[in-house]
């Protein structure tokens, strides 16, 4: 499971002429699953983006988690982050979850976070959609289940 998480001032996403979510200060946070992923690392990966400390405090460190700063979510599946280009110029998507396991999975990652999160928003899985956001830093952190949670 991948997490593409990005620290924003305001962030929103559209299907042609309808807006899905729109959010101020929190977090984009682009999902991709894997075909081995469960629930259980989903909740695990949930904790850890929830309480990683990337916002600032009164002296400018990065001290604050995203509940300290009363963040918002915005959640958006993208298959695509599990691109694997190493032969080619053309991605193969052979790692990424099949639909709809990924679906289930990324919607039970959506309802999980409105758990602990009073703002969660959220793209739609399979649609065309268009992504802006106002990126604070830029601050972008990618966080890989495999990397954080060697099996």
């Amino acid at each position: 499971m991948r997490f593409v998480i990005q620290r924003v001032n305001n962030a929103h996403v559209t299907t042609g002429d309808r807006m899905l979510g729109s959010i101020g200060k929190g977090y984009l946070v682009l999902i991709g699953i894997a075909q081995e992923d469960t629930k259980e690392l989903a909740d695990r990966m949930l904790q850890k983006m929830l309480n990683l400390r990337i916002f600032s405090d009164e002296e400018d460190r990065t001290n604050l988690s995203l509940r300290d700063v009363d963040g918002e979510l915005l959640m958006i599946s993208q298959f695509t982050l599990y691109a694997d280009c190493r032969k080619g110029n053309r991605p193969s998507f052979f790692n990424a979850g099949k639909p709809d396991m990924a679906e289930e999975l990324y919607e039970y990652i959506i309802e999980k976070a409105k758990e602990t999160c009073p703002v969660v928003q959220s793209g739609e899985f399979g649609a065309y959609m268009k992504v802006s956001l106002e990126n604070d830093g830029p601050f972008t952190i990618v966080l890989d289940s495999d990397e954080i949670f060697p099996k």
